[in-house]
């Protein structure tokens, strides 16, 4: 991939679902005060992405976090984490296919939600094997379509509130004639558990950095954008919503991008929303599926899948790897056939707060391996502002905010389960390393800058004694 893809794929992991739907749902947990929840959810994601930002820039590995936690902690904790992200990652893609299918059958109703289904995991399972370089390029517009599409929201919303739309301006008059913070701290607290999980997905750009040309100007050019976008994209489009309408109108929970458009009298540019929302889904299935696919690579070069499914076609694509990552969206598409409704509630809840842990393996390798490098005398070429300050205040921020989900059922449910998960491949991971399962890390990264061998679909590994 060239530096554009991955810094316009950063700024499109950042809009999602979570932007598109989940926005709705803070306001109404938090009032506007769901932009105290945004800020300091948003300074706990930059500070994770600048960690992960250090890491990759001093040594790319499709394996990411996984392999970084590999040689903070070991081979167990490494097995853990690949897995755990891996087995995510799956449920995401399936989930991902089927509320894409869902919402087209709903705008295009031409064939029933399964074949929409089948058709999205079809081609972007061809994507993704065609070569690195075509997903980039595919990833690239699609982000580039989210991203101008955000733009012009907010473009929108700013001519809105001046008077400048068919609809009377509401001024300020929804902020001032109410409580900035309806629901108190509590309702900031709710907020913060929504808004949290809404930025699940930007850490895939620490695996795709190691496929481009300039990783580590890549990796600092996308690190860099991520201040401006959560400010601009999240807390202004939020903005402009408890503006335009009353924080407790229930359009905003339902649609809030939709809610305001109608508000501003754009009800013609409301209706393309739906569009909008299935083209951030496809763009979200097509980088899990790259980046699963990339993951479980990983994993099979540093022995901890089968050894045989861990090589390269002659384009540089692990075919073995992609094709697991895609298996159970497949399965999904059968049971949208038989359940189409439920399906997609199921494998939202399966999901759980994986990315609660994927973040804290990275905060604390972080901590592990700059403390090293620190003492050995390594000059890094990307470094975390004010170490250890900042990353220890940032995990004792995301501490808290697990401590918090436990103190609401539906999430302490979920955190609970991923947690338990994660213990088991953690028993897994030490019962495979005990019998001798080959655990080193190796250095797996760009087929271009490796020398890889094509005939043989493998990439040469290099010895870390790390564990």
């Amino acid at each position: 991939m060239r530096p554009r893809h991955l810094i316009m794929m950063s700024l499109g992991s950042a809009i999602g679902a979570g932007l598109f739907v989940g926005s709705g749902e803070g306001i109404a947990a938090a009032g506007p005060a769901v932009l105290v929840s945004y800020a300091i959810a948003g300074l706990i994601v930059i500070a994770v992405m600048r960690m992960l930002g250090e890491m990759v820039a001093a040594d790319p590995n499709p394996g990411a976090f996984s392999y970084y936690v590999g040689k903070a902690l070991g081979p167990s904790s490494a097995f853990a984490v690949g897995w755990l992200w891996w087995i995510t990652l799956c449920l995401v893609v399936a989930a991902e296919a089927t509320a894409a299918a869902q919402i087209m059958a709903g705008l295009v109703p031409l064939f029933d939600q399964w074949v929409y289904a089948l058709a999205f995991m079809v081609l972007f399972t061809w994507i993704n094997l065609w070569g690195v370089k075509n997903f980039g390029e595919f990833e690239f517009w699609f982000s580039f379509i989210k991203v101008a599409f955000v733009f012009l929201f907010l473009a929108l919303g700013v001519a809105f509130l001046l008077g400048w739309t068919p609809a009377e301006s509401p001024g300020l008059t929804h902020l001032t004639e109410s409580s900035f913070m309806p629901n108190g701290l509590g309702g900031v607290a709710a907020g913060l558990l929504v808004v949290i999980f809404a930025f699940g997905g930007i850490e895939i750009v620490a695996v795709a950095a190691a496929e481009t040309a300039e990783p580590q100007k890549s990796i600092k050019a996308a690190t860099r954008t991520i201040l401006w976008r959560i400010l601009l994209f999240y807390m202004g489009s939020v903005g402009i919503m408890v503006l335009a309408l009353p924080w407790d109108d229930p359009a905003l929970v339902e649609s809030p991008f939709v809610a305001v458009l109608n508000q501003a009298g754009l009800p013609a540019l409301a209706a393309i929303i739906g569009l909008i929302i299935v083209a951030a889904l496809l763009s979200s299935l097509n980088a899990n599926v790259y980046g699963a696919s990339r993951m479980f690579y990983s994993l099979a070069q540093r022995g901890m899948a089968p050894r045989r499914l861990g090589t390269l076609n002659e384009r540089a694509v692990p075919t073995a790897g992609v094709w697991m990552s895609v298996a159970f969206g497949f399965v999904a598409v059968g049971l949208n056939y038989f359940w189409a409704e439920e399906v997609l509630d199921l494998l939202l809840n399966i999901v759980g707060s994986t990315l609660i842990v994927t973040w804290l393996s990275a905060i604390v390798s972080h901590l592990i391996l700059r403390t090293r490098a620190e003492r050995a005398g390594e000059k890094l070429p990307l470094t975390m502002w004010l170490f250890p300050y900042l990353s220890w205040a940032t995990l004792v921020g995301l501490v808290a905010i697990i401590v918090l989900g436990f103190t609401v059922a539906d999430v302490r449910g979920q955190l609970l389960a991923t947690f338990g998960l994660f213990v088991a491949l953690l028993i897994a991971g030490r019962i495979a390393t005990r019998r001798g399962a080959q655990v080193e890390d190796h250095v797996v990264s760009s087929p271009k800058r490796t020398g890889v061998d094509t005939q043989r679909g493998t990439l040469p590994a290099e010895h870390d004694d790390t564990d």
